[in-house]
């Protein structure tokens, strides 16, 4: 299933209306990265470069951080699904 939640019993949309969805889907899924990337480098990367490349404490760090920030999102994602799926069973009779 798509992030943007189309399929199962939605209307059938045209290709440039699923066009337009996937470039807005992977300019979601870029945002995202790009929070990920911006957050997680602020907490866990040093700004006094010691040595080339990472430390193990950076790198456990980084692990954590992203596993964090993907779990998260999954989260809220399914909560917006629900209540998503709230709004629109509570508009059927």
């Amino acid at each position: 299933m798509s992030f943007l939640g189309f399929g199962n019993g939605q209307p059938q949309l045209s290709s440039e209306q699923k066009i337009a969805a996937a470039e807005t889907e992977l300019d979601l899924v870029t945002d995202m990265f790009n929070k990920l990337v911006d957050n997680c480098y602020k907490k866990c990367i040093s700004t006094q470069y010691a040595e080339g490349t990472l430390s193990k404490g950076e790198s456990a760090c980084l692990d954590r951080c992203v596993a964090k920030y993907f779990e998260t999102n999954v989260k809220v994602g399914e909560n917006m699904q629900q209540l998503g799926q709230t709004f629109t069973n509570a508009g059927k009779f």
